[in-house]
């Protein structure tokens, strides 16, 4: 798995062995990217169910100022933080901008630091039923009722999600058993 874009195109980022982790498609994440544009430049994220972290990397090497990552499994924080090293000495940066934090995505504490522009969200598909009622839930509390950024969620094309509160505004991909991204605003 490679960085699609940015300044950091090319750089192969590390998965841990096993299923534990599925990321993100290069196809799927030039799609996401290629929708967001303008809004990744400057931006602040947070990349739940983080995993290699393939689409907060991919946002910091498309320009975005840094972010938070969250994993919760050992194994994964491990490769995640190798890829931001490498993320971070291709962009000839510190990485000083993006933090990994080991824990669990619906748990994680509300001062993570400054207000994200975008939430990266893509858990197991086999868990999205259970995780994704109380995470739009608890960003429904953290975040103000005029946050201008949105929840970029992935989940197979399929399933649907409304969440209270949220507005669906464009869902990439939605054939069944393939991989789709929903982008949701409060509402």
């Amino acid at each position: 798995m490679r960085i699609s874009g940015g300044g950091a195109r090319g750089i192969v980022r590390a998965v841990p062995r096993g299923d534990a982790v599925r990321p993100a498609t290069d196809g799927m994440r030039q799609s996401v990217f290629s929708s967001l544009a303008a809004r990744v430049a400057g931006a602040r994220f947070v990349d739940l169910f983080a995993g290699s972290g393939a689409y907060g990397l991919e946002a910091f090497s498309r320009g975005a100022a840094g972010g938070t990552f969250v994993e919760r499994s050992a194994k994964a924080a491990a490769c995640l933080r190798l890829n931001i090293a490498a993320v971070s000495r291709s962009l000839k940066q510190a990485g000083d901008e993006l933090n990994a934090v080991e824990a669990d995505a619906l748990s994680l504490p509300v001062g993570i630091g400054a207000l994200p522009d975008l939430v990266f969200v893509d858990p197991p598909y086999d868990a999205i039923g259970e995780v994704a009622p109380p995470l739009f839930a608890k960003w429904s509390e953290i975040l103000p009722p005029d946050w201008g950024g949105l929840i970029v969620f992935e989940m197979p094309g399929e399933q649907v999600l409304e969440p209270p509160g949220w507005t669906c505004r464009k869902r990439l991909g939605r054939g069944t058993r393939q991989p789709s991204v929903a982008f949701f605003a409060r509402s």
